[in-house]
């Protein structure tokens, strides 16, 4: 009989960098989350669907794809949609290239609520990642965050994609887009 390979266990190094993680993992988009409800009255998740249209060409995407973006499933996305269309910042849409998807499309009441939102997203993010790091080190922690993207998904398609244009410089949403 063959002897069981043993685990390759953690070291007491890599166990104290896997515990950080994941508390970021967890503690993070829970403070984002408080945040947004707070200042905003939307949950992370919707804030993310509402800045994945604004990014958008024509601020529209099929639902697969915005599942996709958003890290969601289709039921989860059509249950929150559902909500943001009865707030009036979301309208949905047969797709006139292909009447078998239905597309999500940020209307100018949801632009407006993403240009709201934006500054204090903004303002928390920066306060909770990037103030505490140096410009070295959140480097360092992007180039950490796509090799274990790369690890998890090869195709990840926010690991390779180019700044959206609806992004200015500062990481500040740029107001010079033409609204819905």
């Amino acid at each position: 009989m063959d002897a069981t390979p043993e685990p390759r266990w953690l070291s007491a190094e890599e166990r104290q960098t896997w515990l950080a993680l994941t508390s970021v993992l967890i503690r993070l988009p829970a403070a984002l989350d408080a945040q947004l409800r707070r200042d905003a009255g939307i949950s992370h998740f919707e804030y993310q669907v509402l800045a994945a249209l604004s990014e958008a060409r024509g601020q529209t995407l099929r639902m697969s794809m915005l599942a996709g973006l958003t890290e969601g499933s289709l039921p989860r996305l059509s249950q929150v949609v559902s909500r943001l269309e009865r707030r009036g910042w979301i309208r949905r849409t047969s797709d006139p290239a292909d009447g078998r998807y239905t597309l999500a499309s940020l209307t100018e009441d949801g632009w407006a609520k993403v240009v709201q939102t934006a500054p204090g997203h903004v303002a928390e993010v920066r306060r909770l990642v990037f103030d505490p790091l140096t410009q070295a080190q959140y480097r360092q922690l992007r180039d950490i965050g796509r090799r274990v993207m790369r690890a998890i998904d090869p195709d990840d398609p926010c690991r390779t994609a180019p700044p959206s244009p609806a992004i200015s410089a500062s990481s500040q949403v740029a107001f010079t887009l033409d609204p819905p």
